[in-house]
């Protein structure tokens, strides 16, 4: 007697018998997982554009799940696009950004201030700062120095940031920090 093959797929059972397969339904959980994926990436427009896609169609129980990471999607794409009062404002939300990892968002933050103002040193300091916590030593170095040569304050602030604790060993650092020793 050959042996009975088993099948590891199951279709749903009711109390009425077996439920069929409901192809928008399968179809609709792939697009689900595709778009979180891309909210997972920080790819909000994708991510809302590929929720609003599957909206229409989706079933009824997915559909305000489906509203719920539209407005997440809304509100993080405007949280990156924001427009800020200050520069200051903008060097606050880039550092919020490098605490939360987000290095990529953060740069270009930083390089955005810079672009409207050169001789911002609280930029070339966060720069310093992204560089040092993403392991470039010689950027960090450079941001730095011009960072102090701007205003020589950045030199006491840095001496005791601890962001820059990947930075204590070089030899460079020490000098910058501690030019009189």
């Amino acid at each position: 007697m050959p042996p009975t093959k088993i099948s590891t797929k199951r279709t749903a059972r009711t109390l009425a018998g077996t439920a069929p397969v409901d192809e928008n339904r399968v179809k609709t959980l792939h697009l689900y997982e595709s778009a979180l994926k891309l909210m997972q990436q920080h790819k909000y427009e994708q991510a809302h554009a590929a929720f609003d896609k599957m909206l229409a169609s989706s079933p009824g129980d997915l559909a305000d799940r489906i509203r719920m990471y539209i407005n997440a999607c809304v509100q993080q794409s405007t949280k990156s696009k924001a427009s800020f009062a200050t520069p200051e404002e903008r060097y606050d939300y880039a550092i919020s950004l490098l605490n939360d990892g987000q290095y990529h968002d953060a740069q270009e933050h930083l390089t955005g201030i810079l672009k409207s103002n050169a001789n911002a040193d609280y930029a070339f300091y966060g720069l310093a700062l992204l560089s040092s916590m993403t392991g470039d030593g010689q950027k960090c170095l450079e941001h730095l120095t011009e960072a102090i040569r701007l205003n020589t304050q950045n030199r006491i602030q840095a001496r005791s940031d601890s962001d820059f604790q990947d930075m204590a060993d070089d030899p460079r650092f020490t000098e910058l920090l501690y030019p009189e020793a």
